[in-house]
């Protein structure tokens, strides 16, 4: 009840056969007597469109006015993040934060009522958890603590205590826990069989699960905004890996691009107004964060270059290698060679073929993000390779390489615009024209925002998006916008690159 969204093709079918009942008037009110239940409930009152992307009337009308004055989350009455600039402006757009959750604490509170008043309460064990971190910038999508965390709260009754590994009564653990073991623990509840493609742990119960030291987690593109990092946490420490460092912690997403934070941010930034923390957010990543989360819970302090944490750094660093490795990292493809493999077979299955070169390709992938002559000399050597992925990642190492650096290499930079592979050729052309605004790089991105192939035309866009100078793109990306059977996700970044010119209103009717 009432929200799927599971972005497998024919979900309304995949719905149909998961569920008995999905839709907005589902709930264990239509059991049969003493019929077990299983529901889901989806609370949309946080979500990011009420949090900061639905407009302020929008958001006063259906979350400000249907609180009391005494439930109420005043614009004065918390801590500003520190990557925000602490204006009356920001704080009246960062309080609806505050009161989308107050608002959803009432819709939680109510439907425990209606366990209450039909008398199943205890016997109903109950998960309470978000789905992604807070629809904030710098929250929800990217690749920090603060994008990854979630609330979780287990509930037991009192016939049901003996289960919890916990205690009751409002214990606090430090288990690590992930999205991934809730299926088996609640299959485990069941007595069901367990299917052996689920890895997660069993957190409760009989056959509990041994605990684990670490997790992995991983960000990708989302929406029409690229990007791939991989992290570790401990749960005291959160160690990310900027595989596209070039891409800003802010980067252009246009469901957050439309919304009036965003917009007062970056009005902010344009009138010089942010401090040292508050404009990181807008330019390029190191390779590497490392936060010290239980000290320092809104992510400002990176220790990666900080010698006192090597051995953390070193360690972590091993750990997501590890996984990488054992996990057969499918996404070290870009997104177009993973949509040509998928005519053929199932990327999932070919990831444990011979054809999946991992090994090479991340020995490339890791030199990305690091800036150096040196790194660049290997890199350049790679642009060469007989392995089209190997020379993706060579390419995208030298996207994020400095200005000075490309300038040294710039002949072999520009070289690659005729690579065979478009991933290659498109992310050369880009930096080829960043660097001199060549007329051969720029009619290769003007070629490649018209593709009909829309993982082409996204990657070209996003780089467009970037540029010091986007004048020449104007009229192709209106023509790619006006594309018939264009996707939203190459429309929207269409849009953020009107949107970012002035060229396009940055409001919810121009969402693409």
């Amino acid at each position: 009840n009432k929200k799927t969204d599971y972005n497998v093709a024919n979900e309304k079918a995949y719905t149909a056969e998961a569920w008995n009942k999905s839709s907005n008037k589902a709930g264990w009110w239509n059991k049969g007597p003493n019929q077990p239940f299983f529901s889901v409930f989806n609370f949309m009152d946080s979500h990011q469109s009420r949090t900061m992307t639905h407009t302020y009337n929008w958001y006063k009308k259906e979350v400000l006015d249907k609180l009391s004055e005494a439930e109420r989350i005043k614009e004065d009455a918390f801590e500003m993040p520190p990557f925000y600039n602490d204006t009356p402006e920001m704080r009246k757009q960062f309080a609806r934060v505050y009161n989308a959750l107050k608002f959803t604490d009432n819709k939680i509170g109510a439907l425990l009522q209606r366990l209450d008043d039909d008398g199943l309460r205890e016997n109903t064990i109950i998960f309470l958890y978000a789905d992604h971190g807070e629809g904030i910038p710098r929250g929800k999508t990217n690749a920090i603590n603060l994008g990854y965390r979630v609330p979780f709260i287990a509930w037991f009754p009192e016939k049901f205590k003996h289960l919890s590994p916990w205690g009751t009564k409002g214990s606090i653990t430090e288990e690590l826990v992930s999205f991934e073991d809730l299926a088996p623990t609640v299959l485990n509840l069941a007595g069901a069989q367990i299917p052996k493609h689920m890895e997660g742990r069993i957190l409760i119960g009989e056959n509990r699960s041994k605990e684990t030291n670490h997790l992995s987690i991983s960000s990708d593109r989302a929406d029409n905004g690229i990007d791939m990092v991989r992290s570790i946490t401990d749960g005291e420490y959160m160690y990310s890996r900027n595989f596209m460092p070039f891409m800003p912690q802010a980067r252009y997403i246009r469901y957050m691009e439309i919304s009036d934070i965003k917009q007062l941010m970056r009005k902010d930034l344009a009138d010089k107004k942010l401090n040292k923390i508050q404009k990181s957010l807008f330019t390029e990543r190191p390779v590497e964060f490392l936060y010290h989360i239980k000290n320092d819970a809104w992510e400002t302090e990176n220790l990666a270059d900080n010698d006192k944490y090597s051995e953390q750094l070193a360690l972590m660093r091993a750990q997501l290698q590890t996984e990488i490795l054992n996990s057969r990292d499918i996404m070290f493809l870009p997104e177009y060679e993973l949509n040509l493999i998928a005519k053929q077979t199932v990327p999932y299955d070919y990831r444990n073929s011979n054809e999946y070169s991992l090994e090479e390709i991340l020995t490339a992938a890791n030199l990305a993000g690091f800036r150096s002559v040196k790194v660049a000399q290997k890199q350049v050597k790679l642009l060469t390779d007989k392995n089209k992925i190997v020379r993706y990642w060579a390419a995208i190492g030298l996207k994020a390489q400095t200005k000075e650096v490309q300038t040294i290499f710039n002949k072999q930079i520009k070289n690659a615009l005729n690579d065979n592979y478009p991933p290659v050729a498109i992310t050369a052309a880009a930096i080829s024209y960043e660097l001199n605004e060549n007329t051969a790089a720029l009619d290769q991105l003007k070629k490649f925002c018209l593709e009909t192939n829309e993982d082409l035309a996204l990657l070209t866009t996003n780089y467009v998006l970037y540029l010091s100078n986007k004048k020449p793109f104007i009229e192709t990306v209106q023509k790619s916008r006006a594309m018939k059977n264009r996707t939203y996700n190459v429309k929207a970044a269409d849009a953020d690159v009107l949107g970012s010119m002035g060229l396009l209103p940055n409001n919810p009717k121009y969402r693409q």
